[in-house]
């Protein structure tokens, strides 16, 4: 059975870093890593209320909105945040992407991490976004269908007959796990929403992409690995919109 639901790093320094709890925010940010280098500089630099900020999963060939100066680094990194800063007239006086470089030590059994964060001067990102993202009400429904047309899909391919468990897992995954994460208070609900389907849709295509399941021809794989590139792509664009505040 899986445990309990997780955000990404970038995911819980977008919510966090508009409520100003510097303190909070990193102890939510950095959870059981080692302390992280660099983060009080982006919290210094960025936390409060007069930031535009969001997550972005970028994966290679999916950048999404990450700007392109920066998008090597962050697709390597597989996460970012994005910040912006306006003047009094609503335009853009800066810009940066927060990078996080994560080194994993120690054995499977004590895993550690060790996470440096980078900041990357950029040209104003905030216009772009919710073209390349989507809304929030997008998110949510793209998710609900998602969601079932995901667990439709890997059960149609047989890929819980490779694991005795995965079947159950994957029930338990479409559930209400709540999120191990310590959210802002007063997050809205429908982002708290659209945080854990997102969150639930990406540990199903974790567990799915274990090794082929029960594909037994190449064109089998290769469909399962579609299926599972686009729900990713879904749950990843979702996790952003969640976690844009203007």
């Amino acid at each position: 059975m899986p445990g309990p639901l997780t955000l990404p790093r970038s995911v819980r320094l977008a919510l966090w870093l508009p409520s100003g709890d510097v303190a909070r925010a990193t102890a939510a940010v950095q959870g059981v890593d080692e302390p992280h280098e660099g983060l009080a500089d982006v919290l210094r630099a960025w936390s409060g209320a007069d930031a535009v900020v969001a997550a972005a999963l970028p994966v290679p060939g999916d950048p999404g909105p990450v700007p392109a100066d920066v998008a090597a680094a962050a697709q390597d990194a597989g996460e970012c945040v994005l910040l912006e800063r306006r003047g009094p007239a609503g335009v853009a006086t800066a810009a940066a992407v927060a990078v996080p470089d994560v080194e994993q030590f120690g054995s499977a059994l004590e895993p550690g991490w060790h996470v440096a964060w980078h900041l990357v001067d950029v040209e104003p990102w905030s216009t772009r976004f919710l073209g390349t993202v989507g809304s929030l009400p997008e998110a949510e429904q793209d998710l609900r269908t998602g969601l079932q047309r995901a667990t439709e899909a890997l059960a149609s391919l047989d890929v819980a007959r490779w694991r005795e468990d995965a079947a159950e897992a994957i029930g338990h995954l479409r559930g209400d796990g709540a999120l191990d994460a310590d959210l802002p208070p007063g997050l809205a609900g429908r982002r708290v929403r659209v945080l854990g389907m997102a969150a639930r849709l990406r540990a199903i295509v974790d567990l799915a992409a274990v090794d082929d399941g029960g594909a037994v021809n190449l064109w089998q794989a290769d469909q399962r690995t579609a299926a599972l590139r686009d729900v990713d792509r879904l749950a990843r664009r979702a996790l952003a919109s969640a976690t844009l505040t203007v």
